[in-house]
């Protein structure tokens, strides 16, 4: 079976609003231009590393009207959607980064708060400590898409291969990895850690991206990816807004894992 899968590519603000005007744009243009699944970055709703910023703005999950209006989005358009990210409050000091798959009647399918902290020292000017903000989440989240298994991720799990391997023994034939890489560690490591995650479990790989220098001038790498499960490039952004589109075949990782059995071995 065959369908377009759009990946979104943005730099997000600390206005809520815009964010999403700039996701309804793109995503209406993805959806004439063919789309039957759209996926966003991480930090879609809301981009800041301000902690206080970010508990005085964010909603908690219930009624959340950034989320309703996604899911009105894909009700009308009648496309399925990931959210990739966004925080989410669950109480007076903490966040959790939750990725929200949405179907096409508007109802929400599975969400998957991320696991692994982004807690680094990439030099002594640029640190980050996601775990001064949020809950790291417990339980891996497999969905199923009426194409195949979709496993669910954000950002920094990329980092942690035994994950995907997890998913893709569950029957996983596609994972979502939205992302908001820095720059720094995205010119490094981006491209290759995606295509390794994609070839090691002959999956395909959507990874929508934030772009950019921010409003709070921190920079992030860009490059939404499109791999296909023999580790094949279908789509990239390289740089600035707007979304990458690629025809995907559920049937192509079944066959890959008959021609080379490496998940039936560990």
């Amino acid at each position: 079976m065959k369908f377009n899968v759009a990946c979104i590519q943005l730099t997000c603000t600390n206005k809520v609003e815009e964010n999403l005007q700039s996701i309804t744009d793109y995503a209406n243009e993805a959806i004439k231009a063919g789309a039957d699944f759209i996926l966003t970055p991480e930090n879609s709703s809301l981009f800041s590393l301000d902690g206080k910023e970010l508990l005085a703005t964010c909603e908690g999950y219930e009624k959340n009207s950034f989320i309703q209006s996604i899911q009105k989005l894909s009700k009308s358009a009648k496309k399925w959607f990931l959210i990739g990210g966004m925080p989410i409050k669950v109480s007076s000091s903490k966040l959790v980064n939750r990725s929200i798959l949405i179907n096409k009647s508007g109802e929400i399918i599975k969400t998957y708060d991320k696991m692994h902290m982004f807690d680094v020292v990439l030099s002594s000017t640029e640190q980050y400590q996601e775990s001064e903000k949020y809950l790291p989440g417990q339980e891996l989240a497999i969905a199923d898409l009426p194409w195949g298994k979709l496993g669910m991720s954000i950002c920094y799990d990329l980092r942690f291969p035994k994950m995907y391997r997890k998913m893709a023994k569950l029957g996983c034939i596609f994972l979502s990895v939205p992302s908001a890489f820095t720059k720094t560690t995205g010119e490094k490591h981006w491209h290759t850690l995606l295509q390794a995650r994609a070839i090691e479990n002959f999956s395909y790989v959507f990874a929508p991206a934030q772009t950019g220098t921010h409003f709070n001038k921190r920079q992030t790498f860009g490059h939404s990816l499109i791999i296909s499960p023999d580790g094949a490039i279908l789509a990239e952004k390289k740089n600035g807004t707007g979304f990458i589109m690629a025809e995907i075949d559920s049937n192509l990782p079944a066959i890959l894992r008959q021609k080379i059995p490496s998940l039936n071995l560990d």
